[in-house]
């Protein structure tokens, strides 16, 4: 897909970490090749042990330990960026309080020029 080209609309999620490709170079690779947006999950809490399995089986995948905050990932992508929407897929608002999330929330959608998509839920743990 090169920028510019029209059809539906296409999208990115990576677990982003400290061991991947960084947000905002990631971002403008997405912006640069036509795609319609980014989104980043998030994991803030890993707990040691589970009474809910992890859905594709244990281990449980590095990526949950070392997944960025994705307020902080979609902050430094909107800074690059002009024209992508940018997301949470999803947020796990349980694990958030209320005020500090919607703070998270509001900074990012003004940063990106209201680029921001808030995906929300509950996860699987």
């Amino acid at each position: 897909m090169t920028s510019g080209t029209s059809g539906p609309p296409i999208g990115i999620t990576i677990f982003l970490t400290d061991t991947s490709i960084g947000p905002a170079e990631l971002a403008r690779e997405v912006e640069d090749r036509g795609f319609e947006s980014l989104f980043v999950p998030e994991h803030t809490h890993i707990p040691a042990s589970r009474k809910t399995p992890y859905p594709a089986g244990e281990p449980l995948p590095d990526e949950y330990y070392r997944t960025y905050d994705p307020f902080a990932a979609l902050s430094a992508a909107a800074a690059v960026t002009e024209r992508i929407k940018l997301g949470t897929g999803i947020c796990l608002v349980g694990q958030h309080h209320e005020i500090n999330a919607a703070k998270s929330v509001a900074s990012v959608d003004h940063l990106s020029g209201g680029r921001f998509v808030f995906g929300i839920g509950y996860g699987w743990n």
